[in-house]
This record gives structure tokens, C-alpha cells and sequence, in this order.
């Protein structure tokens, strides 16, 4: 009789283990069913606005969708999801067309600033509170949030490596190590480099690359040149060559693809080239120079809710803005980062709203899937 009863326990004991078995694979598998159901309709709902966009009315929406996609290399093939290859190269070269445009400084606005500036961006006393000679803006626009460096002395902004030697080296540095090992007191991200769909290590650069007054790296290719001369004149050129870097003195420069240069003077007028075409945002890196020789370096967030990313003409606008007579574009995306070491004591930052990156002396608001990026250049400012 004993062993009957225990034996009829451990029988209930495993059709109770069984039925709570039983009741948590059902309540898993309908979970797992409601997930792969949201997934299946979030990407069709994806999937349908993306064909709509494609085919729908509004080439202005679909054509600035297809330029920011291919502004980023993880997403260059998400175009060719829902439009031929014509369609996406007849965008792509649109984007490409310039309009030279002659600028006359006196019509340029500042109606869409919150700040005191005059008509070139300057402060009435721009460097009041600014004895470091470097003095940082945050601009705030419709699409995009920007943050505007501006350096006194141009002859503290040269072109910082990563490698010693480009040949061996197997990836970059990031912003603020870069910064710190060198001991530059602010930086940007600068040229151009293999990126393998958004997993380049950024071990070296593509063109020619020249580090104070000399050639670290050339592989040939030709792109648009952004750099300065011994005199420190930033000097922007397509397809520089060694025997032409030689030839304009240059002390300092990096390469980014094609196309890029952004605003130049020739002859004592200033002339902008535009891109009515160029829709596409994204974070955005350029540099550019003052008349008075002040270098104006520009970083701005997107690829987020509140910051979807600035356009090329953008870019253009608040050079200008800040009177930039010479400009160029530099790397964009994930690469866009502004490193400045003091700016937290100096402007009383809050650390608290900073993320773990810009304790770190980031400025911008890195946006990635990764740490940020490891690159192989920068444009870095010197201490005093």
C-alpha cells in the first residue's frame, strides 16, 4: 500500500512538471508568434512605404531617400531594393551637377540665428572669453544640429595620422586617443579610407596624404584635395598629385573622393559650388577659412529623430554663414566626430546629459551601431 501511494505521488509529481511544461512552451510559442508577426508587419509596412516612396509622386522625397541611403556604405544597396540601377545612377549623377554661384557676402542672412553674431558668423568680440583661441558654436537648423569650431591661428591646424607608416599598419586610431597620444587640443575627422561596408578599420587613407610638410601616403588614386600651404592658406584641388603638392608648398592635407570642394576664391570673388540636385543628409564633416585666415571646422549630427542630417547645400549655407572664402567636404556618416578637450570645463557642461563618449572630449552626438570609428587622418588643432 506505501509504495502504491508513493509510486501514485511520483506519477502527479511528473504530470504536474509535465502540464507546467507543457503551459510555458504554449505561453513561449505565442510570444515568439506575436514577435515574428510584429517583425513581418513592421517590414512589409517598410518594405510598402519604401515602394511607395520609389514609385510614388514625389521625386524630391524619393531622390533624397536614395542619396542619404548611398551616403552610408552599410545601406549603398537598399536602392537597388525597389529601383533598376539607371534610375539610382541617373539620381546619383544629378547629385553630381554644380551650379557656380558668385557670392556677395552682404546678402547673405542671419535671420534664422538665435545668437548675437554679425554678418560672417563673428562674434562683435569673438574671442572675448575664447584666450585659447578656439571657440565652439552649436547651430541648430531645421534637418540638423551642427557644431561649429572656429580657430584663430591657422597655423595650429594640421593633419594628424593615425600610423607612422600607412603601408603596415592594420587600423586606425580613434578621435580622442589620436588627439591625446599627439597632444592636439581639438580634432575632426578628415580624409577619406577604405570602409568595406561600414566595418573598415580605418588602417589607411585613399589619395594622397600629407602630414606636416610631408607625403605619408599616396596610392594614386585622384580625388579632391583639402589641405593647407606653408603659408597657411587652406587650398582645396581635384586630383592632386605629389610633384603639385610640392609645386604649392603644401604642409598639410587629406583626400576625399570626388567633387568636393564646397566654396573657393578666384580672382577676389568668392564663388560657391552648389548641388540643387545633392538631397541627401547625413552627419556631415567640412573645413573652411576666413578671410582673416581663421579656420572654421563643422561637424553635425543625423541619422536620428531629432537631427535627420544636413544636405551639401547646407553645408555650403552656414560656411558662408561663418565667411568661409575657401571650403571643403570632408568624410561623413559614422566618421563625423568633433574632439575637444576643454570644451566641457569651458562651456560648464552638465556631464550628466553627456553620453560615455563625449566624456571623452566628443563633442557631437556619435550615432553607430559600434563604438565610434577607428580612422586613419584627422585635421588637429595644436596648444598653444
Amino acid at each position: 500500500m506505501e509504495e502504491n501511494k508513493k509510486d501514485n505521488i511520483t506519477e502527479k509529481k511528473k504530470r504536474n512538471r509535465k502540464e507546467i511544461l507543457h503551459f510555458i512552451w504554449q505561453v513561449f510559442f505565442k510570444i515568439l508568434v506575436c514577435i515574428m508577426t510584429l517583425v513581418i508587419v513592421a517590414a512589409y509596412a517598410v518594405l510598402s512605404f519604401c515602394a511607395t516612396v520609389a514609385e510614388g509622386p514625389s521625386e524630391t522625397v524619393r531622390d533624397m531617400l536614395v542619396l542619404s541611403a548611398l551616403q552610408a556604405s552599410a545601406t549603398k544597396w537598399v536602392p537597388g531594393l525597389f529601383l533598376d540601377d539607371d534610375t539610382v545612377q541617373a539620381i546619383l549623377d544629378k547629385s553630381h551637377e554644380r551650379v557656380v554661384e558668385e557670392v556677395d557676402f552682404d546678402d547673405i542672412s542671419d535671420s534664422d540665428d538665435d545668437d548675437s553674431d554679425d554678418d560672417n558668423g563673428q562674434s562683435v568680440d569673438e574671442w572675448q572669453g575664447h584666450e585659447d583661441g578656439v571657440r565652439l558654436d552649436i547651430v541648430v537648423r531645421n534637418t540638423f544640429k551642427a557644431y561649429v569650431m572656429v580657430v584663430k591661428d591657422p597655423s595650429r591646424v594640421y593633419t594628424g595620422v593615425s600610423s607612422a607608416n600607412f603601408a603596415s599598419a592594420s587600423k586606425g586610431e580613434r578621435i580622442y586617443t589620436a588627439a591625446e597620444k599627439l597632444g592636439a587640443v581639438a580634432a575632426i575627422n578628415a580624409g577619406e579610407f577604405e570602409d568595406r561596408g561600414g566595418m573598415g578599420s580605418g588602417a589607411r587613407p585613399m589619395g594622397i596624404t600629407v602630414s606636416e610638410g610631408k607625403i605619408v601616403w599616396n596610392d594614386g588614386l585622384k580625388r579632391t584635395f583639402i589641405g593647407f600651404d606653408n603659408d597657411n592658406r587652406l587650398i582645396v584641388k581635384e586630383g592632386m598629385t605629389e610633384s603639385e603638392a610640392k609645386e604649392l608648398n603644401i604642409r598639410d592635407g587629406v583626400s576625399f573622393q570626388k567633387g568636393n570642394a564646397l566654396i573657393e576664391t578666384v580672382d577676389g570673388s568668392t564663388i560657391a559650388y552648389t548641388g540643387s540636385g545633392d538631397l541627401g543628409v547625413a552627419q556631415r564633416t567640412a573645413i573652411g577659412q576666413r578671410a582673416d585666415g581663421a579656420v572654421i571646422l563643422i561637424v553635425t549630427d543625423g541619422r536620428t529623430a531629432s537631427s535627420l542630417g544636413a544636405t551639401r547645400d547646407d553645408i555650403i549655407t552656414l560656411m558662408l554663414k561663418y565667411g568661409a572664402v575657401c571650403a571643403g567636404m570632408l568624410d561623413g556618416g559614422s566618421s563625423s566626430m568633433m574632439y575637444y578637450r576643454d570644451y566641457i570645463e569651458k562651456y560648464n557642461v552638465d556631464k550628466s546629459e553627456l553620453d560615455e563618449y563625449q566624456l571623452l572630449g566628443i563633442v557631437n552626438k556619435y550615432k553607430a551601431f559600434t563604438t565610434p570609428r577607428r580612422l586613419p587622418t584627422f585635421f588637429m588643432v595644436r596648444g598653444q
